[in-house]
């Protein structure tokens, strides 16, 4: 017997492969393209259109039998915004083979991660202010670096851009000051999931993080995609998460150690290259930490958590040297070069676009992300 998600139909055409199915009604925010002044407004994306839920709602069709006549614009036809007021983004650090292959390449194989990783997740405060919508440009950042056996650091732009495969939550309800999520209910405070793209100026972030973590190699800019998907979406595509040794402390044991089965991809689109070439694949069921143990763990002091707040993965990492998910990794901080296309990369040249996108894929649908898209200008004077 098929699930009744499958049994479900649109009066909306929806083409086949499309990340947009009527399993699938993500949330995002919306301007008509060539409309001035007009006021951001909120939707959902079905097939290749957008549903304007504010006419929807100004017409009083959320209380009557049918939609007909329901006010949709194509997609080309709108521009996307960042979704929510951003209060607050914490970054954590939770795959295992990333952790492990960047302790490898900056503390080498005796002690290549702290202890404390397998007992907590870790995670830092990241800029708010700096998270943009996809499709934004980025500018090559400038800071200081440290090239090894040079007695002096250097001011310029950074010679080591680098992508970071990942995704975001985006908090719901929230927890007031000093009451902290308990981990059997955390799932009830994500609204949604979104690809993300934390940029990263490695040589920059090698130069300063230590004693205090990253600072400038990192919050120069971070992408997220426009579409929020919600986790009801997502509920077929349930699976095991990895099993954790040691076992967690008591409040970060949750009845439910679950992951999500999405397999994800990062693209580079070289300047003055008509194609893009695919650099990684990989899964976010990778994660060794989960969503939810990382809602529990950030709160776990009574710091509160407000609506629209973000929280991210870290970069997401495969087992395979095909699913790392960054070029940090995958040239094994540029002592290697990757083939894109015809050219090859260590890190991100002006010019490079790289497009995330992640799909999981059901018995007749597909409940998609759409794409997480940035294109790196050069540095400037």
């Amino acid at each position: 017997m098929a699930e009744p998600s499958q049994q479900l139909r649109s009066f909306v055409e929806v083409p086949a492969g499309s990340h947009f199915p009527i399993q699938n009604l993500p949330f995002g925010v919306f301007r008509r393209r060539g409309v001035q002044a007009q006021a951001p407004r909120p939707a959902v994306a079905i097939g290749d259109f957008a549903l304007d839920l504010a006419a929807v709602a100004d017409a009083g069709l959320f209380d009557g039998p049918a939609l007909s006549g329901s006010p949709c614009f194509h997609q080309s036809d709108i521009e996307m915004v960042l979704p929510i007021t951003v209060g607050g983004y914490t970054d954590f650090f939770c795959s295992v083979h990333h952790a492990m292959n960047c302790g490898f390449i900056f503390r080498g194989p005796q002690t290549p991660v702290n202890p404390n990783w397998f007992y907590l997740p870790v995670g830092y405060n990241g800029r708010a202010s700096s998270i943009v919508v996809s499709g934004t440009n980025v500018i090559r950042p400038r800071g200081q670096g440290h090239p090894t056996g040079n007695s002096a650091p250097y001011f310029g732009p950074s010679q080591k851009l680098d992508f970071e495969l990942e995704m975001a939550a985006i908090v719901g309800p929230g927890n007031e000051l000093g009451k902290p999520i308990d981990i059997n209910d955390a799932e009830e405070h994500i609204f949604g999931l979104t690809l993300m793209n934390d940029w990263s100026a490695r040589d920059i972030q090698a130069w300063e993080t230590i004693p205090l973590g990253p600072f400038l190699g990192k919050s120069f800019s971070t992408t997220v995609s426009p579409w929020i998907v919600t986790l009801d979406a997502l509920k077929p595509f349930m699976c095991d998460a990895p099993k954790q040794e040691p076992e967690p402390l008591p409040y970060l044991a949750e009845k439910n150690h679950i992951n999500y089965d999405i397999p994800l991809e990062a693209w580079i689109k070289p300047k003055d290259q008509n194609d893009a070439s695919i650099v990684t694949k990989t899964n976010f069921k990778h994660l060794y930490w989960t969503l939810t143990q990382q809602l529990a763990h950030h709160t776990i002091n009574g710091c509160n958590m407000r609506p629209g707040d973000i929280f991210a993965t870290g970069t997401l990492s495969g087992p395979e040297p095909d699913s790392l998910g960054c070029l940090l990794e995958l040239t094994w901080n540029g002592q290697k070069e990757i083939p894109v296309g015809n050219l090859t990369r260590k890190f991100l040249e002006d010019g490079d676009e790289v497009i995330l996108t992640g799909c999981c894929k059901g018995e007749g649908y597909n409940i998609g992300f759409g794409t997480c898209t940035g294109k790196v200008l050069p540095a400037l004077p």
